[in-house]
């Protein structure tokens, strides 16, 4: 996860583009001549696009747009942390 990758894609796609971009990198992951490395990037794209979504919704729900970047990076932080 890269915040400042996430409020890149957030500030420049709507969420329909985001989550279609989410839809055919995860059909390209279910070929299967993927190598690791291959799916290790597929894997962080995704990340960072289903996180565009979940501050593009914070936003939405009228948090500002930094504070809504940051709570969901201290969101995933306080996820890997338990």
């Amino acid at each position: 996860m890269k915040l400042p990758v996430i409020r890149h894609i957030q500030k420049n796609n709507s969420t329909t583009q985001i989550e279609s971009c989410i839809e055919v990198l995860e059909s390209y992951s279910e070929y299967n001549r993927i190598t690791e490395e291959e799916m290790d990037i597929i894997g962080e794209l995704i990340t960072n696009l289903c996180g565009a979504v979940e501050v593009h919704k914070m936003i939405e729900d009228g948090m500002p747009e930094r504070d809504a970047a940051n709570a969901f990076a201290q969101k995933v932080i306080g996820s890997i942390d338990r």
